[in-house]
């Protein structure tokens, strides 16, 4: 099976995801469409609560053999739909670094919790488990008050950040920097 990349109307993702399911119902072919989400902590008025947030907010990722012209127009009909990545005029499967970063998070289930970590003695993250494990090197900002980390990544030629949450299973070091 291979991934293809739409993007659609942002806060739209679900709906749009439960609007083309019941269009394609009659399909013998099978596709599935894959809305992955992260779970963040918030802290508000002394209360922290989870949230649970899109992963690429306004994008969705669906796998199957082709997009024939059949699941294209659905697609395309369809309500809060925007467009392929990188094109409608050049729909392309994710390969590549690409195709490797969407396999990485989907081991995770639908749904991304926080990731386990340690600071070392110089104050750097260090991840043991979980998704952030192996993306170390895309961390641009760490916040240990809210316990979260930013990602960069690019995904089809598009440029995309996002917080993980992470929890602090040993403290390395004396200083508690809030940023790296």
């Amino acid at each position: 099976m291979n991934y293809y990349i739409i993007q659609v109307k942002s806060l739209k993702e679900d709906e749009y995801i439960q609007r083309i399911e019941k269009r394609l119902e009659f399909r013998s072919k099978s596709q599935a469409f894959i809305f992955p989400k992260r779970e963040l902590k918030i802290k508000k008025n002394g209360k922290t609560t989870k949230q649970t947030l899109p992963l690429f907010s306004s994008y969705i990722f669906i796998q199957t053999e082709e997009v024939d012209r059949q699941l294209y127009n659905i697609m395309k009909t369809t309500p809060y739909f925007y467009r392929f990545l990188p094109n409608n005029q050049s729909i392309q499967k994710i390969e590549g670094k690409d195709l490797s970063l969407i396999q990485h998070f989907l081991r995770f289930g639908k749904t991304i919790e926080s990731s386990r970590v340690i600071f070392d003695e110089n104050e750097r993250i260090i991840v043991k488990e979980g998704p952030m494990k192996g993306l170390e090197g895309l961390i641009s900002k760490v916040d240990r008050r809210k316990k979260r980390a930013r990602i960069q990544v690019e995904l089809a030629q598009t440029p995309i950040i996002f917080d993980l949450s992470f929890d602090v299973i040993e403290k390395g070091g004396e200083n508690n920097a809030t940023n790296l």
